[in-house]
């Protein structure tokens, strides 16, 4: 696949649908070319569009991934066959209290490892940076953003082990508690987007903890 699909398929991957002339822009290319590229590749089954009416004029084509194994193929699932073989054998093994043992067994080493490249002492932008750096490093395209009300946005564009969390959401719930672990208890952080309930990306919400009532 040429560069400039892959780069096309990377935008949809990490800003969601898009139009011809967004694309333009980002790409530094001419829309002529994104329809080109987005022609080929919707025939071969990585994209599609919806059409939105607007008020005059012809409706204007908005375009995302499809969810299809083309998609998920070129943004793969670390070891999904392995990881999954390993979770059903240590179910089996050891039962679901086993599991849960495995999994807050992971968590507390990922805590030490983090711990050692977020400074307690930061701010909280350049803890939540350092956060989505490590998570970038680990394949979830993540990155962050302060909002306009003083929040902070932790973004997951991908879910690389997103085959062993659905068959063990107990990673999922011990992601959220490592978060909240490395990042500090004076911060409140709320999952508002979850790719395993249907969301595009995983996105977590940081802000002040509220004072105790």
């Amino acid at each position: 696949m040429s560069e400039a699909k892959e780069r096309i398929l990377l935008e949809l991957k990490m800003r969601g649908p898009s139009t011809v002339a967004r694309m333009a822009r980002l790409l530094g290319v001419t829309a002529m070319a994104v329809r080109q590229h987005l022609s080929v590749l919707e025939e071969d089954g990585f994209v599609e569009f919806d059409e939105e009416k607007g008020k005059v004029g012809r409706p204007r084509r908005r375009w995302r991934l499809q969810n299809n194994e083309n998609v998920r193929s070129r943004f793969p699932d670390s070891h999904a066959d392995l990881s999954l073989g390993l979770i059903e054998a240590v179910r089996s093994a050891f039962g679901e209290e086993g599991l849960g043992r495995l999994v807050a067994e992971r968590n507390r080493a990922l805590e030490e490892r983090y711990r050692q490249h977020i400074p307690p002492d930061a701010s909280t932008g350049d803890r939540i940076e350092a956060l989505a750096r490590i998570r970038r490093d680990e394949g979830y395209m993540a990155e962050s953003s302060r909002q306009e009300d003083g929040t902070w946005l932790l973004i997951e564009n991908h879910c690389p082990i997103c085959v062993a969390a659905d068959s063990c959401r107990g990673l999922c719930r011990g992601e959220l508690e490592l978060f909240q672990a490395v990042l500090g208890n004076e911060l409140d952080i709320c999952r508002e987007e979850h790719i395993l309930s249907g969301g595009r990306r995983c996105t977590y919400r940081v802000s002040p903890a509220r004072p105790d009532a």
